[in-house]
């Protein structure tokens, strides 16, 4: 195992998903990104990190069809299977970490809410970003939300990178268009206030 999924694992088993500070009831911002790429419901969405979060669940209740969720802890999405009930077969679940994993498709849509931040070292970014180039259909779309330039600097414990729309871009690399940004200031469960730079772009 890992020191990040050991760190991940340890993060979620003290705490219910609903106390974790990233936590959101809707998430309406990821939401209408992924509309805004005018995606059809039966094309592939990527959620990245996806965690216990709810993304995948609003999804299926707006009709798309083919949905994946990838998370390093099992336990984290073992909560989103057993909150989704007979519904959660419709997700594809891959319990790995996004920058040694093979996906072995295609996504119109990739959505990273989680992870993307925490990459602070150059070779896993480069990792992550090679995974995403592979992985990614033909000018396919790429949201992605980090903490914003005035964001924390850490969060769970660890360092994280921040971004706002013009720096995503630099870092996914050439061919990458910004078509959308947004600032959003996210309430964590605490009462805590995090600047979140959300970004769609499309790929090559």
């Amino acid at each position: 195992m890992s020191d990040r999924t050991r760190h991940w694992e340890l993060i979620y088993r003290d705490r219910s998903p609903e106390r974790l500070g990233w936590f959101e009831p809707e998430p309406s911002h990821s939401l209408a990104l992924i509309a805004a790429t005018g995606v059809g419901p039966g094309e592939p969405i990527l959620d990245v990190g996806a965690g216990a979060a709810r993304l995948v669940e609003h999804l299926l209740d707006r009709g798309y069809t083919d949905l994946t969720a990838l998370d390093l802890v099992a336990m984290a999405l073992d909560s989103a299977r057993a909150r989704l009930g007979p519904r959660a077969e419709r997700i594809t679940w891959l319990v790995d970490d996004v920058t040694r994993v093979d996906l072995g498709r295609r996504f119109a849509v990739w959505h990273d809410r989680a992870v993307f931040h925490f990459l602070t070292d150059a070779a896993d970014r480069a990792r992550y970003v090679a995974a995403l180039r592979s992985a990614l259909l033909p000018h396919g779309h790429v949201i992605l939300a980090t903490f914003a330039p005035d964001g924390p600097a850490s969060c769970s414990g660890l360092p994280v990178q921040r971004y706002d729309g013009p720096t995503l871009v630099t870092a996914l690399g050439p061919g990458f268009v910004l078509r959308e940004e947004r600032r959003v200031v996210h309430r964590t469960p605490h009462g805590g206030e995090q600047r979140f730079c959300y970004a769609r772009l499309q790929g090559p």
